[in-house]
């Protein structure tokens, strides 16, 4: 979508536009497209019909919010989700920040965060047609710059107390970007942003290696309902530096490494199987839950830890250990049969096996189901009968 047909959505022929299209069961139909050309030009048309399209599919994402914000395709699927926005804002604010500059604001979805929490905000973002999106999100309150953000920066911050938030794009027309250097803006810019002396986070991807992570800065790995979405570089007042975080949303529960975690012992299966959050992972915390815990390591350099203890804990999944087996397929082929396995889920870590072509070598086929655990351990390759168990 170009520049002026988002231009021609924010007007009130656009917006009524908007509404139409939100009464089409199927905005991607023949019967909606014709009902909109009827009274808008082909254009408008379309482009009502396309942004209907994304708020169908941002509402999982964003709620009911959804509803009344613009999209682009890319900026729906690179936005941050509203509850890590939000969780970002409130530790800026609870630094004492009063404005925020957002660097490559995509859709605005941070901006607008940093907006309802109470922050001053600017925006930048190198893309017309998104810019004007952000804009139409934020509305009146903050201003979105088109230009880049290399380029602009440097006015909008001149003011020291001016924190810094940069979501450095990782895609381009190819797909996703791995190395920092191809990242935009600059990583040496980004960095000499977190290097600056004013409050200031960087977000990136979660799987971005720790060697790339600067140690002096505090990383957060952010964990929503149990998926890993982002790793932010944090520098203001009431950051950790050198910390490795772990939170997880929505409620908020944290855990902190700022030297090297505690070493715990390696077992056999106990009566318990604990799976930390991935956040926790790649944290580096693994070892610092289990101490907590009171538990093991299946193998040192698996993330399942064991007990005989169950105790209930926000930073990893607990499982009762109802059998263990070897790893071997035929005599697993023939436990699922005989006890009527039709429903089989495989968790996997340190054994080269892909869980689904393995589920269908065991041909699942009754009315029970069954979880099973693969790991190394101290004597080999095992397989662990697992139930979950209910959180406090």
């Amino acid at each position: 979508m170009d520049a002026d047909l988002v231009a021609a959505l924010t007007t009130a022929q656009g917006k009524a536009a908007l509404a139409a299209a939100a009464e089409q069961s199927d905005p991607s139909s023949l019967a909606a497209a014709s009902a909109l050309r009827a009274r808008f030009s082909a254009g408008l048309s379309s482009a009502a019909l396309s942004q209907e399209h994304l708020r169908r599919r941002a509402v999982p994402k964003f709620g009911a919010a959804a509803n009344s914000m613009l999209f682009t395709p890319d900026g729906l699927e690179q936005a941050s989700r509203p509850e890590v926005s939000s969780y970002r804002a409130q530790r800026l604010v609870a630094a004492g920040v009063r404005r925020v500059v957002d660097l490559g604001c995509g859709i605005g979805s941070d901006a607008v965060a940093f907006a309802a929490a109470g922050l001053r905000v600017s925006a930048v973002e190198r893309d017309p047609a998104t810019a004007l999106v952000a804009q139409a999100n934020l509305g009146t309150k903050g201003i979105v710059y088109c230009g880049d953000a290399e380029e602009v920066a440097p006015d909008l911050v001149a003011d020291p107390g001016t924190a810094v938030f940069c979501d450095p794009a990782r895609r381009d027309a190819k797909g996703r970007l791995w190395q920092l250097e191809q990242f935009s803006p600059d990583w040496s810019f980004v960095l000499g942003l977190l290097e600056s002396g004013r409050p200031a986070c960087v977000k990136l991807g979660p799987g971005l290696p720790h060697s790339m992570l600067p140690r002096e800065l505090e990383a957060e790995w952010i964990s929503v309902h149990g998926d890993v979405v982002e790793v932010a570089l944090w520098a203001h007042a009431d950051s950790r530096p050198g910390a490795r975080v772990a939170t997880l949303l929505p409620a908020g529960e944290r855990i902190v490494r700022t030297d090297a975690a505690p070493e715990i012992g390696v077992s056999e299966p106990k009566a318990y199987l604990y799976e930390p959050n991935g956040a926790v992972i790649r944290a580096g915390a693994v070892t610092l839950v289990g101490a907590a815990l009171d538990a093991t390591l299946l193998d040192p350099q698996i993330a399942y830890l064991t007990s005989d203890r169950l105790t209930h804990t926000p930073f990893a999944t607990a499982f009762a250990v109802r059998e263990a087996l070897p790893y071997q397929e035929k005599a697993l082929r023939a436990w699922v049969r005989d006890r009527g396995i039709g429903e089989l889920e495989i968790k996997k870590r340190g054994i080269d096996v892909d869980p689904a072509e393995l589920r269908k070598r065991l041909r699942p086929n009754g009315a029970n189901r069954a979880t099973l655990v693969l790991s190394r351990s101290p004597q080999g390759a095992r397989v662990l009968v697992v139930e979950r168990v209910a959180s406090a």
